[in-house]
Formats: C-alpha cells, structure tokens, sequence
C-alpha cells in the first residue's frame, strides 16, 4: 500500500540519484544526456520506473489522440519530470501537474539539471488530491 512516507522515501532517493547524477555529469547539458545519466542510477539503486510513458487522455469516454509522455514514471506513484533550462517557468509546473492528474499520482518532482545544487534550487515538489487522501505510515 502506497503511503505518504512512502512517497516521502522514495522522493528522497530519486532526488538522491539526481544529485549523483549531476555531481558526475556537471550541468550545461542536454535534458536527454540526464534523462539516460537518471534512468542508469535509478536501475543501479534497483528502483522500478517507465521511460517517456505515453499517457492517456480520455473525452467522455474516448480516448484522444494526444501525445504526452512523461520523462519518469517512478515505481507507478512519483512523476518525474526532467528540465535542463535556464529557469524553470510556470509552464513546465503545468506540464507536470497535467501529467500527475492524467496518470492520477499522488505526487511529482520537477529537476532542472541546469543548476548549481540540485537540492537547493534544481528541485521542486508537488503534491496534489491524491496524496492528500494517503495515509501517513
């Protein structure tokens, strides 16, 4: 059963693995050299997630021909999506929080690579009606 210190642990390890990835790797790069860097230390710490999942937008029943995929999936409870820009903008917070109500996910975590700490400024985290429904232990 997924609870919020669940989630907590686990946001903990996939901002764990950011930071590993971008002490190695240094910023300036393009998102998809991160994005291949996180899926590698993500496997190493043996923790499960879908790459650039497809997810489905349903009308009244019918499914639409809309193309959104998210960077990370993590464990079917954690979106993560991954930024390699100057600033982070309101735009990709939606882009997040569109991705967490479609897939109906609890929680998301939005990593800009272009940084110089991760922790402190190169992360932001997102909760939403979902995990507000959790259960604490």
């Amino acid at each position: 059963m997924v609870t919020k210190k669940y989630l907590d642990n686990l946001t903990y390890e996939i901002i764990g693995s950011a930071i590993e990835v971008h002490k190695t790797m240094g910023r300036g790069l393009l998102e998809s050299v991160y994005h291949e860097c996180l899926k590698e230390e993500l496997r190493h710490r043996k923790i499960n997630f879908l790459a650039e999942l497809k997810l489905p937008v349903i009308y009244k029943k019918k499914l639409l021909n809309v193309d959104f995929r998210c960077d990370l999936f993590v464990e079917n409870s954690i979106v993560a999506e991954l930024k390699s820009v100057h600033e982070l903008i309101p735009i990709h917070e939606a882009q997040l929080l569109t991705y967490m109500k479609l897939l109906k996910c609890p929680k998301g975590i939005l990593i800009n690579f272009n940084s110089s700490n991760i922790f402190r400024e190169g992360q932001k985290t997102f909760v939403n009606e979902y995990f507000s429904g959790l259960q604490n232990e």
